[in-house]
């Protein structure tokens, strides 16, 4: 589904997508969430959004749709932007953001996604340029900026909404993304998984329970 074009520049589906220097190239974990997100109705919010790919998967399968994206590095919601033109889809905004703070209280979505960064990551693995580092970089545990999205994203899901993550294997990655999700959210599940020779990544779903 996904194929590589000129330098710098990747299809997805019928997306056309180019990418900028210091912003997350899609790999395996960018086209589970994207093809999860191609399914989506209603008011999306993807955290992180990078180059846009799940935001306007999202965006393109329906004008209905209303598609928000954030990411805390300024290129990687210049690329969404971008992206979003290239392509005619003006349902889909992107703005930049520490996860929810440039996201207004009381804003609410259907769906929310997230491909967090996962990677269990020491202080001398870290890249140089913060903001790019920002994508990888998952602290000691890998999951120090997930457990920051669990505890605020509540607050942004709308009634019978839902919460879609990647997760990895790697440390106990999937168990304690379920776990979380099932205490922030409601039940959760794997829907999809990939296997590498040293690790799994998963699509992992909540369902807000209190409806």
């Amino acid at each position: 589904m996904m194929r590589t074009n000129s330098p710098g520049e990747i299809s997805f589906g019928t997306l056309r997508l180019r990418l900028l220097p210091t912003v997350y190239e899609p790999a395996e974990d960018s086209f589970l969430l994207a093809t999860y997100a191609s399914s989506l109705s209603g008011r999306v919010l993807e955290v992180g959004c990078g180059s846009g790919i799940a935001s306007l998967s999202a965006a393109q399968a329906s004008p209905k749709n209303s598609v928000l994206g954030v990411d805390i590095n300024p290129a990687a919601v210049e690329c969404s932007r971008q992206n979003a033109g290239a392509n005619n889809l003006a349902n889909a905004a992107f703005r930049v953001s520490d996860l929810f703070s440039s996201v207004p209280a009381g804003e609410k979505f259907d769906s929310i996604l997230f491909n967090p960064p996962y990677l269990p990551t020491t202080r001398e693995e870290k890249l140089a340029l913060e903001l790019e580092n920002a994508a990888y970089d998952g602290g000691a545990s890998g999951l120090d900026c997930f457990m920051r999205f669990a505890a605020q994203a509540p607050a942004h899901l709308a009634p019978g909404g839902k919460i879609a993550v990647i997760a990895t294997s790697l440390g106990g990655g999937m168990e304690s993304t379920l776990s979380e999700l099932e205490k922030r959210i409601g039940p959760a599940k794997i829907l999809a998984q990939e296997s590498f020779f040293f690790e799994k990544i998963a699509l992992v779903q909540a369902n807000r329970a209190d409806i």
